[in-house]
């Protein structure tokens, strides 16, 4: 059956829409990969290590890591994940997201979505996401977190203001305040921008669950400010992203 679909629908490239599973050669090669030197606590790409940066997501965050600038063929793949249905883009993205993981966890959980907007999609994505890389990972994933409510768009809010507008909207999962605490964590999302709502999470995931550290994994990472040169060239992703013609099950 799913060489019958494969075949009738094809699967296209999750940036431009047209050419091959899961980056045509001509996206992978504009894909903006973040690569070492990084600032060790938020992954952001440097031109010599640092520990931590300005840009550095609130403190309830241990770590963050995204292996991906959220511009070109990333940007546009999270698009057609989150407003095109295109779910198996999940397959793709959480792939490369297990592969820019650092560290010890767990278990690996999600950034919920609001009733509403799940509701419109048919799914969360940042669900989908931390199937796969949990997956990749072999670390259990489970609900940890439920949303109490839906928010405004949070594009055009400073990071002050979008962790106002997040307090207190994550609550614990029923069923996991009914188990041991979590441990290790690893929170899954979408897009790194202020880290206001995975601060959110964070908090909650600690002071709720007690969980023992929260780090974040995000499929891209958008940053303030210029970038080493090195963000900008056109080159192949690093190896072991994704295995050509291995489409998700």
């Amino acid at each position: 059956m799913r060489s019958l679909l494969d075949l009738v629908f094809p699967l296209r490239c999750a940036g431009c829409g047209r050419g091959s599973w899961p980056f045509c050669e001509v996206c992978r090669q504009r894909l903006g990969a973040v690569t070492p030197p990084l600032c060790a606590r938020c992954g952001r790409p440097t031109d010599l290590p640092v520990v931590s940066c300005p840009e550095c997501p609130p403190a309830e965050i241990a770590s963050a890591r995204a292996p991906f600038l959220y511009a070109g063929p990333a940007r546009q793949a999270l698009h057609r994940l989150k407003f095109s249905g295109w779910k198996t883009v999940a397959e793709a993205l959480g792939r490369a997201m297990a592969a820019a993981h650092e560290g010890e966890i767990d278990v690996v959980t999600w950034v919920p979505l609001g009733p509403k907007r799940k509701a419109s999609r048919g799914y969360d994505q940042a669900r989908a996401l931390a199937r796969v890389a949990g997956r990749r990972l072999g670390v259990p994933v489970a609900q940890l977190l439920r949303r109490a409510g839906d928010t405004a768009p949070q594009a055009r809010r400073n990071a002050a203001e979008r962790r106002l507008a997040m307090r207190g909207m994550f609550v614990p999962d029923g069923a996991a305040r009914a188990r041991p605490p979590p441990g290790r964590v690893l929170l899954v999302d979408d897009v790194l921008t202020t880290g206001a709502t995975a601060a959110e999470c964070a908090g909650t995931l600690l002071e709720g669950l007690h969980a023992t550290s929260v780090s974040l994994l995000t499929a891209a990472r958008a940053i303030n400010g210029p970038l080493p040169a090195r963000c900008y060239a056109r080159r192949e992703p690093r190896p072991g992203l994704w295995l050509p013609g291995d489409v998700p099950r």
